[in-house]
């Protein structure tokens, strides 16, 4: 078992917690999502061009490359990550320029070499998978894929191929943001999903309280809020812990009991 498939066999939904390395106090932030009850951390590593995010996250993105922040900055926050909570599964997100340029298997070692159990390259397509997926999955690290609601039943298997720890659902056709998707239609494209694999299904992009938060839960096996985190991390600077933790409480609590509502 990994950490990743660990997580995802507990009774109860995961809540699947993002912020952006190098953005505030990284380390503080990371262990106040975690306090606040986060099963699956989800790093962002910066880039310059985060063409499926919304403002608050290309804003994070920017002031975290306005720090100087490295890949060798990302993978040391990852390796201290893991130094503190060996348990917890931390994926890294991002995008293939910063990812494949020193070549996958300079990647994939580095990675290993710091704890992190999965990648999700938002820019790599299936077709592209030699690229990253082979090197990631001989040192024992998820690619992880993402499905939208534009992703037919012929264009699903050739996401799932190859894909592991879970699939990320984009519940929405457009940038992570503000915007949310009807959760009859989060219902019927999960159901979707779950009839073509085994792995569990989490549902991000535009997921911001903690009542949409159990909603999805229902429906699903995991539930990723990012910008709603990032935005915090904006307004609060060196005060942001607490706000995270607050936040990471109100949503676990939600995503954690969702179920008992339908048992």
């Amino acid at each position: 078992m990994t950490r990743l498939s660990t997580t995802f066999a507990a009774p109860h939904p995961a809540l699947v917690a993002f912020i952006t390395a190098g953005d505030g106090d990284t380390a503080a932030n990371l262990d106040a999502l975690v306090a606040g009850g986060a099963d699956v951390i989800e790093l962002g590593m910066p880039f310059t061009d985060p063409m499926a995010d919304g403002p608050a996250i290309q804003a994070a993105n920017i002031r975290s490359l306005g720090e100087g922040t490295t890949t060798a900055d990302v993978l040391a926050i990852a390796t201290a990550f893991r130094e503190r909570h060996p348990d917890v599964p931390l994926v890294l997100m991002g995008y293939a320029n910063p990812m494949i340029r020193r070549g996958p298997e300079w990647l994939a070692d580095a990675l290993a070499e710091a704890g992190v159990d999965g990648v999700i390259c938002v820019d790599l397509a299936p077709e592209e998978d030699e690229d990253l997926g082979p090197a990631l999955r001989a040192k024992g690290i998820a690619p992880i894929r993402l499905s939208t609601p534009t992703t037919d039943a012929a264009r699903l298997p050739q996401v799932l191929d190859g894909s592991a720890g879970f699939l990320y659902y984009v519940s929405v056709a457009g940038i992570t943001g503000k915007q949310s998707a009807a959760l009859a239609d989060i219902e019927a494209n999960v159901a979707r999903i779950k009839s073509h694999t085994d792995l569990p299904v989490a549902v991000g992009f535009g997921v911001r309280e903690p009542e949409q938060a159990a909603a999805i839960a229902r429906v699903a096996d995991g539930v990723v809020v990012g910008s709603a985190l990032v935005e915090l991390v904006e307004k609060h600077a060196s005060q942001a812990p607490e706000h995270l933790r607050e936040l990471t409480e109100r949503l676990a609590k939600a995503v954690h009991s969702a179920r008992k509502a339908t048992a």
